[in-house]
């Protein structure tokens, strides 16, 4: 067992309290299973942190009905079978209300196939993927955009400066021809065209490859959508510069913009862009990242790892959550889930969260962030 709820000195010994005292009476369990460990470890953190930060607040206020709101997390190190095993694990022992900071679209996939939402009657609120089946599940509910939505933003601002023939990069997938699809038709309203459509597979020839059969695509691509997570999109920028490369490259928010930006020189980042579904996590612009840094300010020692997008889409999800049980009278699995299916437009803040019976998306908030050529970030 790969428990990680010690794993950070600073909580150490308040989690490990708190979850030797658990009952369902005392507290409302929130069950995370991410990569705590491994290639994956920062995202997975981070987002933990951000949703431990909102807890906090929540429970500095007298908690929900009366309850406080408790965050039990185990560590999958981003390996599928460990995601269903340590969620197993983790319902049989912490009893959570409801789950939430999954990642990876195999790690979702595998969750959804072994059929313990269901078994357990229990909902997932809020990960990190864009896998087309796991969109559809009735008991999982994202409080990001779609991934439809992100490129129809990235195609939408491109068309405003005559930018239309696009190409589009993805990695090996189950649902690679679904996703093709999903970018088409968000892409055609902008008047935009995919000129190309490639997969992205591991090792250094296979994408050397894929940017030769680019560079061969007539009508040349003016702009290139990848669809990858970090390590992926950080080896096709890096070789596709090095071929001197010269179309704009936009990534989906699978793409964490520091992770690329600890792996990639400025040169290779200037020009990226990256679509970001939760509001910056650096400045104040609404509300919400107000609350955002007004939350890390008056609890610094729930924060042990930097300051993030995933972080703050945590923060974002955490909030989502605490409203949903707010709205369960009483608190239970299957009330929960209910309060979500009937979850009426929520301002967080500038972010606006809202579940309809024909959708599990509950936002349509995408911003770009643009990394200048001296390596800053702007929006």
């Amino acid at each position: 067992m790969k428990s990680i709820i010690a794993s950070w000195p600073r909580a150490a010994a308040a989690l490990a309290c708190s979850l030797a005292c658990l009952s369902a009476s005392a507290q409302w369990v929130v069950g995370q299973v991410a990569p705590l460990s491994g290639k994956g470890a920062t995202q997975g953190r981070a987002y933990a942190q951000g949703m431990r930060l909102h807890f906090e607040q929540v429970n500095q206020a007298g908690g929900i009905q009366g309850q406080p709101v408790q965050l039990a997390m185990l560590d999958d190190g981003g390996h599928p079978d460990e995601t269903v095993t340590r969620t197993r694990e983790l319902l049989a022992k912490s009893k959570p209300v409801v789950l939430a900071g999954y990642m990876g679209n195999s790690n979702l996939a595998g969750l959804l196939g072994s059929g313990l939402l269901e078994q357990e009657r229990i909902s997932l609120v809020g990960y990190q993927g864009n896998d087309t089946q796991v969109a559809r599940a009735a008991q999982i509910f994202s409080t990001r955009a779609s991934l439809q939505d992100e490129m129809a933003k990235i195609a939408s601002h491109l068309a405003t400066v005559g930018i239309t023939r696009l190409a589009l990069v993805i990695e090996p997938r189950a649902d690679a021809e679904a996703v093709v699809q999903l970018v088409t038709q968000a892409v055609t309203p902008a008047g935009a065209k995919l000129v190309a459509q490639l997969t992205l597979k591991d090792g250094r020839n296979p994408v050397t490859q894929a940017i030769a059969q680019l560079q061969k695509t007539k009508p040349a691509p003016q702009a290139i959508l990848l669809v990858a997570s970090s390590p992926a999109t950080a080896a096709f920028v890096e070789a596709y510069r090095m071929e001197s490369g010269t179309a704009q490259i936009y990534a989906n928010s699978g793409s964490d913009i520091e992770q690329l930006a600890k792996r990639l020189p400025v040169e290779f980042m200037s020009g990226l862009s990256i679509a970001q579904v939760v509001p910056n996590p650096y400045k104040v612009s609404m509300r919400l990242n107000k609350e955002f840094r007004d939350a890390l300010a008056a609890h610094p020692k729930v924060v042990d790892v930097p300051v993030s997008y995933a972080m703050m889409e945590g923060y974002v999800n955490a909030k989502v959550i605490a409203e949903a049980l707010r709205r369960s009278q009483p608190v239970s699995r299957e009330k929960l889930t209910a309060s979500l299916r009937n979850f009426s437009a929520q301002d967080l803040g500038g972010y606006w969260v809202s579940f309809k019976p024909d959708s599990q998306f509950g936002s349509r908030f995408v911003d770009l962030s643009i990394v200048s050529a001296s390596g800053r970030i702007s929006h």
